[in-house]
């Protein structure tokens, strides 16, 4: 098993900081190459079905705000994914200068069968750890989803 030391003095919140941003990078980018080799979505069209797995339908605009992009960014996503038939729009029941973003069946198998494949794969790293290292990552995992949502 290939093992790093850290870089940075931990000791410090601007040493935790740097080898947190370090190892959370490493970490996406491996997750990223663990997606389904059938997946030819990019990793922000992904990103958008996933959202909208977890919130359920949104406007544009929400989407937009949930992933800090420009509107006209999530736009053109959405547009893609709409063509490739992963989700459908409709207009928005009380605004009609909005419409409303959902997944197909296809959009929901396709996050899924991604997840389970990454999912298995950190489950299989996981398996590699100590009791006490993964009892340690239980406690962190939702500090880190904290900290991804606080502005």
């Amino acid at each position: 098993m290939l093992t790093t030391m850290p870089t940075a003095d931990l000791r410090t919140d601007a040493g935790l900081a740097s080898e947190l941003r370090a190892s959370v990078m490493r970490m996406r980018r491996r997750l990223v190459s663990e997606r389904h080799p059938d997946n030819d979505l990019s990793i922000g069209q992904m990103v958008v079905l996933g959202l909208l797995v977890r919130l359920g339908e949104q406007t544009v605009g929400e989407l937009a705000r949930a992933e800090r992009v420009q509107p006209p960014s999530m736009t053109r996503t959405v547009n893609c994914l709409e063509t490739d038939g992963y989700v459908v729009r409709r207009p928005h029941e009380t605004d009609g200068r909005q419409v409303v973003v959902s997944l197909t069946d296809s959009g929901r198998a396709a996050v899924l069968a991604d997840r389970q494949r990454r999912d298995a794969w950190l489950a299989q790293q996981l398996g590699r750890l100590t009791p006490a290292e993964r009892a340690t990552l239980r406690e962190a995992a939702p500090i880190l989803a904290r900290l991804a949502l606080t502005d």
